[in-house]
């Protein structure tokens, strides 16, 4: 005999038991991929690889989110995007650098890293100029330069723009030199390597030049070593928020 008040017929209580289970993997699922872009850096080949991952739900009905929508009606895709094409050109530039400057890294004579600028190669200041100089060493620096006006020229940046920034310590120029101030001489320095650039061929219309003297120092300027480390310039293959 039935209990009293219980009907056979109506369903169980509650959330099916399957339902745990799924919950549970859906909110592991959820936490591996906030975490997977919000603590690391992301290439742009592998969101790529992230999103061909997913053109649906295989078998199952739904999940048709990455389909060609409005945006496809306007010749863009999510993968076409102008943004999506400059991240993949820097992505490019940055892989192409390292490996092309490895033996000047290495000599601390450039420094390749990647700020909310863009990316920047940094060329040492003691290796490519005399002290209070803006004349380029040219017999000492001419294969590096080369190298970088070939990145430069590269068509997958030929939309990019470029900026070139020259840093000073905090030494004061002689007054009765040149350079009445370090503003002189890190813009002249920044003008120089573009002058060199463009005869190897650059288009100087990609490019903006700085001189930003001794404000925007990467070490403290108190010693010798942190003061030889801020003289330097900056080529700067810029993100677009930094046009």
């Amino acid at each position: 005999m039935a209990a009293p008040g219980k009907c056979k017929k109506c369903p169980p209580e509650g959330a099916p038991e399957y339902m745990l289970t799924y919950g549970d993997m859906v909110t592991l699922l959820l936490t591996f991929f906030v975490m997977l872009l919000t603590t690391a850096e992301v290439d742009g080949y592998q969101l790529r690889l992230i999103l061909a991952a997913f053109p649906g739900l295989g078998n199952l009905e739904g999940g048709n989110t990455l389909e060609a929508g409005r945006l496809a009606e306007l010749g863009n895709t999510i993968e076409s995007l102008p943004s999506m094409e400059r991240g993949r050109a820097l992505d490019e530039a940055r892989r192409a650098a390292l490996s092309v400057f490895q033996p000047d890294i290495a000599s601390l004579r450039v420094r390749i890293q990647q700020d909310e600028r863009g990316l920047v190669i940094s060329l040492a200041s003691d290796a490519f100029f005399e002290p209070a100089s803006a004349e380029i060493q040219i017999e000492q620096t001419r294969e590096i330069l080369q190298k970088l006006a070939r990145l430069l020229t590269e068509p997958s940046l030929s939309g990019n723009t470029f900026r070139i920034e020259g840093h000073t310590d905090n030494l004061p120029t002689d007054p009765d030199g040149p350079w009445p101030s370090n503003w002189d001489l890190s813009t002249a320095r920044s003008l120089n390597v573009l002058r060199y650039l463009t005869e190897l061929g650059v288009n100087d219309q990609q490019f903006q030049v700085m001189g930003l003297a001794d404000t925007r120092p990467l070490y403290d300027n108190s010693t010798p070593e942190g003061r030889a480390y801020n003289r330097r310039v900056d080529v700067i293959i810029l993100t677009e928020g930094n046009l």
